[in-house]
């Protein structure tokens, strides 16, 4: 018996070396990009994007936000999340085109913007998400590459968002 948990605890040992081998040769940034189509107008959907106050009522996993003082004159906000508080600056605010949040925690494993762009579209508005982020821990790497995707949390997002204005949309992913 002893034999065979050694077997699988040194097994196991092996598949997380191996896991942080391959993520020690994945890159550290990233980018990705989604996009949907929302029969909504841009001042809309940049009013419900700039709410951050209100995540919580329609964002998928997020159970509460709140203000904090600004980081570097920027305004800031802490989401708490299943996976426990992160802090944003709002580093662009451009009404209703473009906005831009940066992760603004440095003892987090993680880090980057996210930026969002709206366009007029014949019935409504083209938003795009893009991602520009680090992910440091090589096993982290090897995750997020390759179990939840660099597209997961914006994907998320765009659902939460189509199903908070009672839409029905298809996400368009870009590397």
């Amino acid at each position: 018996m002893m034999k065979w948990v050694l077997i699988v605890v040194g097994g196991l040992i092996l598949l997380v070396a191996v896991l942080m081998l391959v993520g020690s040769f994945l890159p550290r940034e990233h980018r990705a990009t989604c996009r949907a189509t929302f029969r909504t107008k841009a001042e809309t959907l940049f009013a419900l994007l700039t709410d951050y106050d209100a995540y919580a009522s329609w964002r998928s996993g997020v159970k509460s936000v709140r203000r904090v003082d600004p980081i570097d004159g920027k305004p800031a906000f802490v989401e708490e999340s299943k996976h426990g508080p992160v802090r944003y600056a709002i580093e662009t605010s451009e009404p209703p085109r473009k906005l831009v949040l940066r992760i603004a925690d440095d003892s987090l494993p993680y880090g980057g913007t996210w930026t969002f762009t709206l366009a007029p579209e014949a019935d409504g508005t083209l938003l795009a998400i893009t991602e520009d982020g680090f992910v440091d821990p090589a096993l982290f790497r090897v995750l997020s590459r390759f179990v939840f995707g660099h597209h997961a949390t914006m994907e998320e997002y765009l659902a939460s968002l189509a199903q908070k204005l009672g839409e029905t949309v298809t996400v368009e992913r870009e590397e």
